[in-house]
């Protein structure tokens, strides 16, 4: 990982050095940045927000229970996603290949680190300019570590959390450090909290763009943080201002699907290939964003991941209705356009997904927040408030139909309603990665207790054969182990089982 880093920074050198004359270099290891413009520029660095080929939930998508396998579409791509499919034990055991979402996340720590220790120092601007840099750099960090945690540490139990081991980071900019000690979870947990909560102080209540963290951001991501901690008191009051401030600014809305799949929407026409023309298809559409952060979620172009080959699971799919629009966004062809004989849906166009804070998740965190605290009329308001967006509210006649509101039972039952809003995050974000880290937190949450996990392998036919199942080892494998050549790096530094 140091090798990595050493590498970033030397090519980092090269680049800010160019044009220049040999004495007007900056050696290695001394600040290249000087004024508050330079670290402006460096925040706004877009590999902190677009993710080409690499990053975000690549492996993510692979691992939630949603999706299944057509094996003549899924087969003989990579390694790597045989093994994050089938929840192997050693996903990257050869020292030649490594995560690529764990050494761009690392990678770009160093630049972090830099921002948050040398801003304030920086010459020229406003002081209240540099601590709205420092905390968007602040807040940055917070988001890549409790990612990385999110694959690489047991999900948070407060039982627990105090032995179980952290996630391994550095908080300097230092390549040199070696033998980084990971610490425990709760401590992970304590300093992720901490940058949260600093930057919250001096946080842009509102960003020119979306890519740059912003006060609901910030707040939105926080909440997220405590509601997937168990700590829902602390997370309800941050996701409320979130989704307040958001609807103040005006900066950010929902599409409706009622309207852009309507004749003459925006997402029409749909191609046979590819897909309504949604924001699946564009990297740089951030309408429904809080924090922009976009991954390419689409087919292997050369990169380790992709999503060839994978379908809905069949009870993915029961959880549409008929009357669901996003239930657009996936079509019964395979990949060589022939009509899959048993019916299973592939998304198609998906080539970009979101994962910093789309507004669409806000409502759905805000609405579980509230069910956790009992307040169901306001989680019901929320939830119907996204899925009258999303879903049919007019029959052909233009008479109203009752489709996007909670069932009655549902709306008064609070376990019922947690389970429900758990669901329409399935039906919000299926084969984008999100599943994969609500099976985490609800692995140690008592109303999800006993579940178990699955994965099916099939072939092609109108009866499809169920060729392989492969059964998650719980608890071992809701969490990675570190790739090889991380570990022949480290080698006093603890694995995880």
């Amino acid at each position: 990982m140091k090798k990595l880093i050493i590498i970033f920074l030397a090519v980092f050198s090269m680049l800010t050095s160019c044009k220049r004359t040999w004495l007007e270099i900056v050696p290695q290891g001394d600040q290249v940045t000087v004024t508050t413009e330079d670290y402006d520029k460096l925040m706004n660095d877009g590999a902190f927000y677009a993710y080409h080929s690499i990053g975000g939930y690549t492996e993510a998508q692979l691992m939630g229970d949603e999706v299944a396998q057509v094996k003549p579409y899924f087969i003989n791509k990579n390694a790597v996603r045989e093994r994050l499919f089938q929840w192997a034990d050693d996903v990257y055991p050869e020292p030649a290949v490594t995560s690529l979402v764990l050494r761009t996340t690392m990678t770009q720590m160093y630049t972090i680190n830099k921002i948050i220790a040398e801003v304030m120092t920086a010459t020229g601007g406003t002081e209240e300019r540099k601590k709205g840099i420092r905390a968007e750099a602040l807040a940055t960090r917070a988001f890549s570590i409790w990612n990385m945690a999110s694959l690489y540490c047991k999900p948070y139990a407060a039982a627990t959390a105090g032995t179980d081991p952290g996630f391994p980071f550095v908080a300097v900019p230092n390549v040199n450090i070696q033998d980084i000690p990971r610490g425990t979870l709760q401590q992970t947990y304590d300093f992720i909290i901490k940058d949260y909560t600093e930057a919250l102080a001096s946080i842009p209540a509102k960003q020119n763009i979306v890519t740059r963290m912003s006060r609901p951001a910030v707040e939105g991501l926080l909440g997220k943080v405590y509601l997937f901690m168990g700590r829902y008191n602390d997370a309800l009051p941050l996701l409320k201002a979130a989704l307040a401030d958001v609807i103040a600014n005006g900066q950010t809305s929902l599409y409706n699907y009622n309207e852009t799949f309507a004749a003459g929407g925006a997402f029409l026409p749909i191609s046979a290939t590819n897909g309504p023309k949604s924001p699946y298809q564009l990297m740089d559409d951030t309408r429904e964003a809080v924090v922009s952060k976009v991954f390419y979620a689409g087919k292997s172009v050369g990169n380790i991941t992709g999503t060839d080959g994978l379908v809905l699971t069949k009870a993915a799919q029961a959880l549409y209705q008929p009357t669901d629009h996003r239930l657009k966004f996936y079509i019964n062809k395979n990949e060589n356009n022939s009509v899959n004989a048993a019916g299973l849906l592939r998304k198609y166009g998906l080539n970009y997904s979101r994962f910093g804070l789309q507004l669409s998740e806000l409502y759905l965190l805000c609405a579980e927040a509230k069910a956790r605290a009992n307040d169901l009329t306001g989680a019901v308001t929320d939830l119907e408030t996204l899925r009258k967006a999303r879903i049919r509210v007019k029959n052909d006649n233009g008479d109203p139909i009752n489709d996007a509101l909670v069932p009655a039972a549902t709306a008064t039952n609070q376990a019922a309603l947690i389970k429900f809003i758990i669901e329409e995050r399935i039906r919000e974000f299926a084969v984008e990665g999100y599943r994969w880290f609500d099976m985490r937190r609800l692995s140690v949450d008592p109303l999800f207790a006993g579940a178990t996990f699955t994965h099916t392998v099939y072939d092609q036919d109108a009866v499809p054969t169920v060729l392989e199942t492969y059964t998650l080892k719980q608890p071992q494998r809701f969490v990675m182990r570190f790739p090889r050549n991380i570990m022949d790096a480290n080698p006093n530094m603890q694995d995880n089982p």
